[in-house]
């Protein structure tokens, strides 16, 4: 038992450290947007459709933004195991650049084209114009985020995870209570002190709270040693590291990319189930991303560790950890199937409104959805094990196939020829994780097993 959880071993103590202020930053995040949707549900279903769309597309962007952040933090996590301030100043500059101008090609063209991307989604005018208002603000967040996402790279990969943390706590009251006065309205004596501007207010208020964790995160960057920061090589230098960086990270940003639109695809194809199977479904799947966070968090911890142990060339112990990450990840996976197992016996207490059809079909996935974390667990730790050690390349591979070439055409095979039952529909998700953990264990113990000073070396720049 001891040789299986190794709980006292110094590995596990830094990883936990790291791991749970990165879990409650996931969780502090979605209840941001859960407050959003709370404070303009009264306005009506126009408006929060509105918030809804503007929000996804914003959404998409940020999700892409820190995709590139988290490869970026692979790199600097090395930097800082090789003691390197220089090298440390190279990789956060160079994510810095990467970030920001992938945000100011994301800005420019939503200034360019949100218009006709609005008129795509709804042609609803009342709407469009209200998706176009909230836009006016919340597409400022992209650039200010680039900031704020590569910030907390560094922090995370020089074990400061409790930073980023503070800044999501100071970000969450202020943006409550900004939204709240901006979309309501704030009278003093008679006086309007704040103006009211419905569902836009959301938008003021999430940019205003974004800019305030800001100018947090870029604060405490400064106190760090000047040095750490300061990047002493020429243009020609910091061009070619930029370049090397970005061909690194670009895969783990096409991966996000590519698992979050396959995630869309399997919510259109639920959506040609019976009304009350898509329904069931859209109730799940909150809880599976807030439970994901548990594990994400633990292999985003490894990760760190496993990268600074790279940079510090203290290969010896990598095997032996690795394997401590991923026994840990499947126990973290296993306590998150029992909050599941819970979840599906007091889900009509959560949810008292629903019909008995709902229920029904509730309780048929239930099984599936309480086996699905210890396999999609199991791949995660894999997937970013395998990233911190320079296999971005492969995990995209595998994901790939395992999603696209394989799973979401059997999943469209099942609903629209077949007629499959929701049992059936649902199972593609577990079933996807299954097929793509072989290949995940096969490249992990081969680049484990092969991993040398060379290899090491070739990822040092």
């Amino acid at each position: 038992m001891q040789q299986f959880l190794q709980f006292n071993s110094p590995y596990v103590r830094n990883n936990i450290s790291l791991a749970w202020p990165l879990a409650l930053n996931a969780l502090l995040m979605q209840s941001m947007l859960m407050i959003d949707t709370l404070l303009v549900s009264p306005l009506g279903e126009v408006p929060l459709a509105a918030m809804g769309i503007a929000t996804t597309i914003i959404a998409f962007i940020l999700g892409i933004q820190m995709a590139l952040a988290n490869g970026s933090q692979l790199v600097m996590s090395r930097a800082v195991g090789s003691n390197s301030q220089q090298a440390i100043a190279k990789s956060f500059w160079a994510g810095m650049t990467i970030n920001m101008a992938v945000a100011v090609l994301f800005w420019i063209l939503l200034v360019m084209f949100e218009q006709p991307l609005v008129a795509m989604i709804t042609d609803n005018a009342q709407l469009q114009l209200e998706v176009l208002s909230y836009l006016v603000y919340a597409k400022h967040v992209v650039v200010v985020n680039a900031v704020t996402q590569v910030c907390i790279a560094l922090f995370n990969s020089l074990g400061k995870t409790k930073v980023a943390f503070k800044g999501y706590l100071l970000e969450l009251p202020i943006n409550a209570l900004l939204s709240y006065g901006f979309i309501y309205g704030v009278s003093l004596a008679g006086l309007q002190i704040i103006p009211e501007l419905g569902v836009v207010g959301a938008a003021v208020g999430s940019l205003a709270a974004i800019v305030v964790r800001f100018i947090f995160l870029v604060w405490y960057a400064r106190s760090l040693e000047r040095e750490l920061l300061q990047l002493a090589v020429s243009a020609a230098d910091a061009l070619e590291n930029t370049r090397k960086h970005f061909i690194e990270i670009f895969p783990v940003a096409v991966n996000v990319t590519m698992l979050a639109i396959g995630i869309s695809v399997y919510q259109l194809l639920y959506s040609q189930l019976s009304i009350n199977a898509y329904v069931a479904i859209t109730l799940v799947l909150p809880w599976l991303r807030a439970g994901s966070q548990f594990v994400t968090s633990w292999a985003h911890s490894s990760a760190i560790s496993i990268s600074q142990a790279i940079g510090s060339r203290k290969l010896s112990e990598i095997e032996t950890n690795v394997n401590v990450s991923i026994r840990l990840a499947v126990v973290i996976s296993i306590l998150t199937m029992l909050l599941y197992w819970l979840l599906s016996i007091w889900i009509s207490d959560v949810y008292p409104e629903m019909t008995e059809e709902t229920y029904q079909a509730l309780a048929i996935i239930a099984p599936l959805y309480i086996l699905l974390p210890l396999i999609r667990g199991y791949n995660t730790v894999h997937g970013h094990i395998l990233r911190a050690m320079g296999k971005t390349t492969a995990v995209f591979k595998i994901n790939f196939t395992g999603q696209w070439v394989v799973s979401i055409p059997l999943c469209a095979l099942l609903i629209l020829y077949f007629d499959a039952s929701i049992f059936w529909a649902f199972a593609i998700q577990p079933f996807e994780e299954i097929i793509k953990a072989l290949p995940f264990r096969q490249l992990a113990r081969k680049t484990v097993a092969e991993f040398s000073e060379q290899d090491a070396q070739k990822l040092s720049y």
